[in-house]
């Protein structure tokens, strides 16, 4: 075991999709948690002849690392499927594992220590960048195969377990939007404009200090109101909603949250709060509906058109929702809280995966 530069295991790969024979669907983004990623582009009229090939067993990067949060975007091609990626991105092999294992270099890469390090070793002045010659000038200390393959068992082995984690929950997504499809189609709608009041009391006695915003994950946030007059602000209590209209057509999202807890929060005088007074509509079913990525687009292509892009008031209460009876509202909302809970779940398994990749590292160099 000795230390050995990087640069003497991996080859660098040009490959272009020059045939065209990919097109759009191969394409992917290469994120900062090291996972390939439905790529952000508008690829509408693109040619993408110019774009690198990622055949499987190969990594790509991002050299630019100055504006992605101290973080290197790259990622591992673990499936047998060819992708392509932008033709800014490096692409790179290990074409001999005798020595070094893929895996066991994703292992390496997937770590807080390798972002550090291409951080403070990223050059330029506009953009920082980690050239090829830095990855390659990197100097690995390597266990033996034998102990690169039981460590990389071990990560495999959970990887695998995450991964059938997560398609039951994609199983049990289907069923959920199984549900929401028949009822879209058999059951009356109603306007939220029927069922809804809005609710304008103001923190006028200052008591209330915690701020909050929504983001685009329908979830409340704290929010920092530097300087502002809190006795202006919002109050909004439990089963109450809170929406930022104005940021719709920006975020191509309904920025929407329901309020759970019993203590009541203050958000920005801008927001649209209310309530429903429609007893035949669970609060969780409304904010269930209110959370697709249909409604999100429906709510965008109904935005106006000046400089803030928001959506007017009037037009959100148009939003028609269809309304089952309660009962199928309330089975459907709990099959959506376990669908959110075992989310989360899935989330603690992925960031749990790769907090162990630095013990696997250490481990297999002891």
């Amino acid at each position: 075991m000795g230390l050995a530069k990087l640069g003497n295991y991996i080859v660098q790969s040009d490959a272009r999709n020059f045939d065209g024979i990919y097109g759009e669907d191969a394409v992917v983004g290469l994120s900062t948690q090291k996972q390939m990623i439905l790529t952000k582009a508008d690829l509408n009229g693109v040619n993408l002849v110019s774009y690198k090939l990622f055949p499987p067993h190969y990594f790509a990067y991002v050299p630019d690392t100055s504006r992605r949060g101290d973080k290197m975007s790259l990622a591992y091609n673990s499936t047998e499927n060819v992708y392509l990626v932008s033709s800014i991105s490096v692409v790179f092999h290990i074409p001999n594992e005798s020595s070094l294992l893929s895996d066991y270099l994703f292992m390496y890469f997937n770590r807080s220590e390798f972002d550090r390090y291409s951080r403070f070793h990223s050059w330029g002045s506009a953009r920082e960048t980690f050239s090829w010659e830095e990855m390659c000038d990197i100097e690995i200390e390597l266990p033996s195969i034998d102990i690169q393959k039981k460590y990389v068992n071990i990560y495999n082995a959970m990887v695998a377990n995450q991964q059938s984690y997560e398609s039951g929950l994609e199983d049990l997504k289907l069923s959920i939007d199984a549900s929401i499809e028949k009822f879209k189609h058999n059951e009356k709608r109603i306007s939220l404009g029927e069922m809804i009041e809005e609710s304008d009391i103001r923190n006028i006695e200052g008591d209330i200090l915690v701020v909050h915003g929504v983001n685009k994950d329908k979830e409340f946030m704290p929010s920092v109101a530097s300087g502002a007059d809190l006795s202006k602000y919002k109050i909004v209590r439990k089963g109450q909603f809170a929406c930022n209209l104005m940021h719709v057509g920006r975020d191509v999202a309904v920025p929407i949250a329901l309020h759970k807890e019993d203590k009541p929060i203050i958000v920005s005088p801008a927001y649209f709060v209310f309530n429903l007074i429609d007893d035949s509509v669970l609060p969780e079913y409304a904010m269930m509906w209110l959370s697709r990525n249909e409604i999100d687009r429906y709510a965008w292509f109904l935005s106006d058109t000046n400089v803030r892009s928001g959506m007017e008031k009037k037009r959100f209460c148009e939003i028609e929702i269809p309304i089952p009876d309660i009962q199928k509202q309330k089975a459907l909302v709990e099959m959506y809280n376990v669908y959110i809970e075992r989310r989360s779940i899935n989330e603690k398994l992925k960031q749990q995966i790769k907090d162990i990749c630095p013990i696997l590292i250490k481990g297999s160099l002891q």
